[in-house]
């Protein structure tokens, strides 16, 4: 498929669409050059030390700052929408700001990589007369595409009284209170499939109409209209009763662990960096009553990142107990960023990119207390990396259960910007850590797209014990997308297709299995649980491919599922089990899902 940008027209309704249609400057100091004095006679030259890297500054042409009083604020997001609503694989990066108040009149229409927030330590502190929209006219009205935005920390007063939310993965809608209803489906009610709210108020009712699977955390709604595949909730006030498959709604009472994403607010003038604090079995909104609970930094504790600077000084802010914020752009990589200090803050704005070159790793994190990454997206390089980011090293072994590492809206992509390659996206060996929502993708469409030329192996590894993920979206590698091997594991939502593009029976074979599941539990664990899984496939190249299952584990008492399901869309491949040996087939062409209520 043609690469998505704003000069190159709609792309083909392709793979993606069949999945619908079954469903129906100042802080930019680098690295000083080592300078020598004119040594005397006799003397070795000194070396001057790098100088110390500023905290704070301004935030960069990118991050687009508005209030009540600012003029022309329509004729502005109407700008960075025109630029931004097709260009799903281009350059441009945007963090719309609203200071405290309330705005009159506006529709804010949100494209490629812009993502929408609110000042104020409330979201009701910052409330919008109009609408919040997310729609798919761009794609003939196919929202299966929209990617990568973001709406937080905001009020909405829908004009209609219903806000228009039509994404799929990468789309978070966090922190938000919607005084009226949300609609989840583009106009027309066309194709979408998949999405994530968390820690928001819906006054009204949430309508899914076509979203296939869906994810909502610790939030609290008036009511919810309806479900296709996949509907999974925990924490969630006046959520649906659990009713899975039919309705195909998964409910938890609470989350067992959650920590709120930082978030950036202003205090009077100054910028902060609010850190919410972790709860244990969660339910509801952090900020319905009062304050929300937590600490903050002053953005003068942060390096302010700008496109351009060097992966050396990123690690010299760290090194000198800098935070980093990652301004909205592109960053080039030619070594890891390295966290070692516990508490460290990488926070991102406007889905700020990190891409590694020469086959480095994007990102590590030493076995370390409450380190918080959140809001950007890995760009795998054109040479291969091993890996693109690692939660704590190989070997991870301390107990961070009071204070655990948290990884949230943190995106992996490999191919689709163009041709990129790793063996493994992300690893986890952190014991504790929570991984709240993320989208690692081997992309399927754009540029750089082909079995061996975006090859991927392994999406999401897991090696530390009692690590929890919250919205776990995963797919299309060219094995296993998920593999857990350690202990007291836990998944509440998880959404997967295998890789389209495998070109035969053969390509796929693993040993006696046929295919590689979704997500396997290793051989050795003794206990995990997974609420509200799903797997898809559709094999486009190879219409005949035959995978075994979705779904692998040991059987035995500790390792527990409930609520499975695989789909073969439109009969393209077909899967033999739920899980294990486990499960009926799915049913040729008519795209109905295998179910597992529980397992074993």
């Amino acid at each position: 498929m043609p690469t998505d940008s704003p000069s190159s027209g709609l792309p083909s309704p392709g793979r993606r669409a069949v999945l619908g249609a079954a469903a129906a400057a100042t802080v930019l100091a680098g690295l000083p050059g080592t300078a020598s004095a004119a040594p005397a006679e006799g003397r070795q030259p000194v070396r001057k030390r790098p100088r110390a890297l500023p905290g704070g500054g301004d935030l960069g042409p990118n991050v687009v700052v508005f209030d009540p009083s600012t003029p022309n604020i329509q004729g502005r997001l109407d700008e960075i929408f025109r630029q931004q609503e097709s260009a799903q694989f281009g350059t441009g990066r945007y963090q719309l700001l609203f200071k405290p108040g309330t705005y009159h009149g506006l529709n804010a229409q949100i494209g490629f990589y812009t993502s929408i927030s609110g000042l104020g330590l409330s979201p009701d502190d910052t409330t919008i007369n109009g609408d919040i929209t997310v729609d798919a006219g761009w794609f003939n009205g196919n929202a299966t595409q929209n990617f990568w935005r973001s709406a937080e920390n905001l009020a909405v007063v829908p004009v209609n009284g219903t806000n228009r939310w039509a994404v799929s993965q990468a789309a978070p809608f966090r922190r938000m209170h919607v005084r009226g209803n949300l609609n989840l489906a583009p106009t027309g009610y066309g194709w979408s499939s998949g999405g994530y709210i968390a820690d928001s108020r819906i006054d009204g009712q949430v309508q899914p109409y076509s979203q296939q699977q869906w994810y909502t955390r610790d939030s609290a709604i008036g009511g919810w209209l309806n479900g296709v595949w996949n509907m999974v909730f925990s924490g969630v006030e006046g959520a649906p009763a659990q009713g899975f498959p039919n309705p195909p709604y998964t409910t938890l009472t609470t989350t067992p662990v959650s920590r709120e994403k930082p978030f950036l607010y202003l205090s009077g003038n100054e910028y902060r960096v609010f850190l919410p604090e972790k709860r244990t079995n969660a339910r509801g909104v952090t900020w319905g009553s009062g304050t929300p609970r937590g600490t903050s930094l002053p953005l003068t504790r942060f390096y302010v990142a700008k496109p351009g600077v060097s992966a050396a000084t990123l690690n010299q802010a760290l090194a000198e107990g800098l935070h980093l914020l990652l301004t909205p752009g592109i960053y080039h990589l030619d070594r890891p960023i390295r966290v070692d200090r516990a508490g460290t803050v990488v926070l991102g704005l406007g889905y700020a990119t990190l891409i590694p070159d020469n086959g480095v790793t994007a990102l590590r994190v030493a076995d370390v207390d409450g380190v918080r990454l959140a809001g950007f997206l890995i760009d795998a390089g054109p040479v291969n990396s091993p890996t693109l980011l690692e939660i704590g090293p190989a070997g991870a072994s301390r107990d961070h259960s009071a204070n655990p590492t948290t990884v949230q809206d943190v995106f992996i992509r490999i191919g689709g910007a163009g041709p990129g390659k790793a063996t493994t996206s992300m690893v986890v060996n952190s014991r504790h850590a929570i991984v709240d929502h993320t989208w690692v993708w081997r992309a399927d469409h754009g540029d750089g797209v082909g079995w061996e030329t975006n090859r991927a192996d392994y999406g999401v590894v897991v090696n530390g014990h009692d690590v929890l993920a919250t919205g776990l979206f995963v797919e299309h590698f060219n094995k296993y997308d998920v593999q857990w091997f350690g202990e007291r594991g836990r998944t509440i939502f998880f959404q997967n297709e295998k890789a389209y593009d495998a070109p035969n029976q053969a390509a796929i074979q693993n040993g006696s299995i046929k295919g590689y599941a979704a997500y396997r539990v290793g051989d050795n664990v003794t206990s995990h649980e997974g609420w509200g899984l799903g797997s898809y496939c559709y094999y486009n190249v190879d219409p005949t491919i035959v995978q075994h299952h979705g779904f692998a584990a040991p059987n035995r008492p500790g390792v527990r599922f409930h609520d499975l399901l695989v789909v073969s869309l439109g009969g393209n491949g077909q899967y033999e089990r739920v899980i294990n040996d486990t499960g009926a087939p799915t049913s040729g062409t008519s795209t109905v899902p295998s179910t597992i209520v529980s397992y074993p």
